[in-house]
């Protein structure tokens, strides 16, 4: 069994395999022992269920998943990693690597075919800064029912999308996020837990996929349409915002808001779930 929170163990692995670090890929591979056992542990896994992980890198995570759960499907889109993963793997039968790009995988069939034994499906991952929303995104819209979707992303990304709907920290993923799940900020990693370290502190958050949205809505295009237009330009006014976001004359948008009684200089970051509900509805 490799040390892979060793770095000089990570070196030799990835020597003589034309391998530099790509910061296309958001690559920087964890160092810090205590970090993965962790995210193993608070993804609540049981020798029945199955787990999704994406970008696995040389393995750190996965050799945790596999200690816990049914089975593991590691989706890994940088084929370089391939066979160190052979390598790093060896002695976790219960793994399966996928060379696919996450973003372009059909999940319902992936998971239809890699966990039909399984009682439940999580995610884990630690993912690319650079892909963190449109991951979330896919992950909640996807149509599976994922158990819990534990993750590791930039600190100020987890920051928002835990924050409040309705509050000062509140964005457009803080709203989507909060329409499908309930959100959980669990712990801290510092930079200095990667190689090479990023210019930025990362944190665990849990995202556990709701049962029913908390607000019903006639059409969640227009409601997902509406989140992302208010807080398109977060210096104006909701009302600006949603008039050029959705191509409508700012006094159709002022009437809309005052008929809910809100004021036309209030900001979209005040707006509840409700709000946002209530405006697409209108619209």
């Amino acid at each position: 069994m490799y040390e892979l929170t060793d770095i000089e163990t990570i070196r030799r692995l990835l020597a003589g395999r034309d391998f530099n670090f790509s910061k296309a890929l958001g690559q920087n591979f964890l160092i810090d022992p205590t970090v993965c056992p962790e995210m193993a542990r608070l993804s609540g896994l049981t020798g029945a269920d199955g787990v999704l992980e994406i970008g696995p890198g040389v393995g750190v995570l996965t050799v945790e998943l596999a200690k816990r759960a049914k089975k593991v499907v590691a989706a890994e889109v940088d084929a370089r990693l391939l066979p160190v993963l052979a390598k790093t793997l060896t002695d976790c039968p219960n793994v399966e690597v996928l060379n696919t790009d996450i973003m372009k995988a059909d999940l319902p069939a992936l998971c239809k075919e890699h966990f039909a034994d399984c009682g439940s499906v999580s995610v884990c991952a630690n993912l690319p800064y650079y892909i963190t929303s449109p991951v979330i995104m896919l992950l909640l819209e996807c149509g599976v029912k994922f158990r819990t979707v534990t993750l590791m992303v930039q600190k100020e990304a987890a920051e928002r999308i835990c924050a409040e709907v309705g509050g000062k920290d509140c964005g457009a993923l803080t709203a989507a996020v909060h329409y499908y799940a309930e959100a959980e900020y669990i712990f801290d990693v510092g930079r200095e837990s990667f190689l090479p370290p990023p210019n930025v502190d990362s944190a665990v958050i849990r995202l556990t996929p709701r049962e029913a949205p908390p607000v019903g809505v006639k059409d969640e295009k227009m409601l997902f349409r509406v989140i992302k237009s208010a807080f398109a330009q977060r210096r104006k006014t909701a009302a600006n915002s949603l008039a050029a976001g959705l191509g409508k004359s700012k006094a159709e948008i002022i009437e809309i808001l005052t008929s809910l009684g809100i004021p036309e200089t209030a900001r979209a970051e005040t707006f509840s779930l409700e709000t946002f509900a209530a405006i697409a509805d209108k619209l």
